[in-house]
């Protein structure tokens, strides 16, 4: 069975979904190959940070978007050892949508896909494994696809991997990344929120641990930071340890954290920080997490594969819908938005390296920097992470020809 589209993307996460929802709109041919079955499954980038919500203003589907079930957060809080820091403050941003959306990633995928259905030039399939290249020459000319009727084989004028950190298809086209490594990993976990706590998204940080809550609701979303490597060491120690661990990291009573009744409960993010150095080969291009893993720190890594997807369709939806895109077309897009990946990166080892390595080894009482010590005497530092964290470096508008919609 085969296919022929302008624009195959390969993989529905965020950067996937918006990369081709954008072309459609613009009326480029375009299919998205998902390799599940739906968009339940367990994500752990449900951070919608300002950056990517003024694009849903941009794109006029901001009222809409925000009537989907969410929690806003405006601040970011650390305790470190006895000491409470305002670490950022969303309200500052120069711009309209001041504050981060914590939405589950299946729902803003699923609005994605329902915005996409609305270009006629816009295809989604699901349950559709893209297992290899399929080259012309020395040319990328499509892929080949496993679904549940049987082999697809798909040919496009580009194809773009938007597979993920462990991304199939950048591994096929060998292209090499540089690892530049992580003091932990981070082990995820659900524990009930009741009325009564506190709407504030927050970290803890004491000698040894490191622990982040994201206000969901009617629960929390719980990150129990690890050394790397340490997940083994940490199951072996038993539930009871862990469960005692957690408790007393808790800014409620500490029984709450007997809600973790099984492993099974508990899921394992394995950190990876690494970056491609070349992002294309003639017919294929990589974006996000196929091009750059992030690390977690800021949570920023589902908005920089947006910002990807964004530069990307304004780049080259002309030349896709004129046939002429060219090998330098490609290249385009990794100039651009090399500096953002690089920079965020930077920032994001500096923090590894200065407080979560020293943090985790750490075995007496825990001080907060001295450069966070002065967020306390003086506020208005706290815009400089939260414009860091919410708009990034670079950040990315949709282009007048998408906005207009020329794909309707």
């Amino acid at each position: 069975m085969d296919q022929r589209v302008t624009c195959c993307v390969v993989g529905g996460g965020p950067a996937g979904m918006m990369l081709g929802v954008l072309l459609a709109r613009a009326g480029v041919d375009v299919l998205v190959l998902e390799k599940h079955k739906d968009f339940l499954r367990d994500f752990r980038g449900d951070t919608i940070h300002p950056s990517t919500l003024r694009l849903m203003d941009e794109l006029g589907w901001l009222d809409e978007f925000l009537k989907l079930p969410h929690q806003d957060v405006k601040q970011l809080y650390g305790q470190f050892g006895n000491t409470r820091i305002r670490l950022a403050d969303f309200s500052t941003l120069p711009i309209s949508t001041k504050f981060i959306a914590l939405m589950p990633q299946w729902d803003f995928l699923d609005f994605l896909a329902e915005k996409g259905r609305a270009y006629p030039k816009f295809s989604l399939r699901m349950d559709a494994e893209a297992t290899d290249l399929i080259y012309d020459g020395t040319r990328v000319s499509g892929v080949k696809v496993t679904t549940p009727q049987g082999p697809l084989t798909v040919t496009a004028d580009l194809v773009v991997a938007c597979d993920g950190r462990s991304s199939i298809m950048r591994k096929a086209a060998g292209l090499v990344s540089e690892s530049f490594g992580a003091p932990m990993d981070v082990m995820w976990f659900r524990l009930p929120r009741l009325p009564t706590d506190t709407e504030e998204t927050q970290g803890r940080f004491d000698a040894g641990h490191i622990f982040i809550m994201l206000q969901r609701g009617d629960y929390w979303q719980c990150a129990y930071v690890i050394r790397k490597g340490g997940d083994a060491k940490v199951r072996a120690a038993g539930l009871d340890a862990f469960r005692k661990s957690v408790g007393a990291l808790l800014p409620f009573e500490a029984d709450r954290a007997n809600a973790i009744t099984d492993w099974d409960q508990v899921k394992l993010l394995t950190v990876v920080v690494d970056r491609l150095n070349e992002w294309a080969r003639p017919g294929l291009l990589c974006i996000g997490d196929a091009a750059h893993a992030m690390s977690p720190v800021g949570g920023v890594g589902v908005n920089l594969a947006v910002q990807d997807a964004v530069a990307t369709a304004n780049l080259l939806w002309q030349p896709l819908k004129e046939k002429h895109l060219g090998f330098d077309d490609l290249k385009k897009v990794q100039a651009r938005r090399s500096f953002p990946t690089r920079a965020t990166q930077r920032l994001q080892l500096t923090v590894q390296n200065a407080v979560i390595a020293t943090t985790l080894a750490r075995t007496e009482e825990l001080k907060p920097p001295f450069l966070l010590r002065l967020f306390n005497h003086l506020p208005f530092l706290s815009r400089i992470p939260a414009r860091l964290i919410g708009l990034g470096f670079r950040p990315e508008h949709v282009s007048d020809a998408i906005r207009k919609g020329k794909g309707v």
